[in-house]
């Protein structure tokens, strides 16, 4: 089974709860999982060769949570990675102009380093699914099986 780091930016905690929920949905499918609350680059590095799944909300203004931001502009020092495999479960507020913009733009960087996005990139509405582990679960458990 693989190996999956998940790096999470949250901004009040809904990111962090989908996080968990994919570590325990992807373990109980036989896979090594690691949550990054506050994620670094060392972590980022070991898991260019496995697989990452970035699970970030949104600020107000479209950006990404300050506890993700260093990472974020660490990786656009890295430059190109094409061996990195990612997928992408974006929150945010259609209400706001810049809806999932921060899943967005890591989504942007790393297909810009050439990695590969496993699966299609889920966005979730707060103003549509309070509980966004009811649409993420099952998204989840089919990314998963895209896994070697």
């Amino acid at each position: 089974m693989a190996e999956v780091g998940i790096f999470v930016g949250t901004m009040y905690g809904n990111a962090l709860l989908v996080a968990e929920e994919a570590q325990a949905i992807l373990g109980e499918q036989g896979h090594q999982v690691k949550v990054f609350e506050d994620p670094g680059l060392e972590a980022w590095q070991y898991y260019r060769n496995h697989y990452v799944l970035v699970v970030t909300s949104t600020t107000g203004q479209g950006d990404l949570p300050d506890g993700i931001v260093p990472l974020f502009e660490a990786i656009k020092e890295i430059g190109w990675q094409p061996e990195l495999k990612y997928g992408l479960i974006a929150l945010g507020d259609s209400t706001y102009e810049n809806f999932c913009g921060g899943g967005r733009q890591f989504d942007e960087l790393l297909q810009e380093q050439g990695a590969t996005r496993v699966g299609e990139m889920l966005t979730i509405d707060a103003s549509e699914d309070p509980e966004p582990e009811v649409i993420t679960n099952p998204w989840v458990e089919g990314w998963s099986k895209l896994l070697s």
